[in-house]
């Protein structure tokens, strides 16, 4: 009888390292996936404000361009 014990315990142990690695391996693709996500996101934040830089520097001469005009109003 111990000796079935035994093998059932290593039975099931067998099978928690079986569980284990095959949640690992889902671990590790979701890690990947997440991953690759981020890499896409950043990507498109960086093209991003390659855009809006020039449009703050538009924004920054209208302002001035306004207080011209609005200086010449004055006058």
């Amino acid at each position: 009888q111990n000796i079935n014990e035994y093998v059932a315990a290593l039975i099931a142990l067998k099978q928690k390292m079986i569980d284990g690695d095959r949640l690992l391996t889902e671990y590790q693709q979701k890690c990947t996936d997440i991953l690759s996500e981020i890499s896409a996101l950043r990507y498109q934040v960086e093209k991003m404000l390659q855009k809006i830089l020039p449009l703050e520097k538009c924004q920054e001469e209208l302002g001035s361009l306004k207080a011209e005009l609005e200086e010449k109003k004055v006058c």
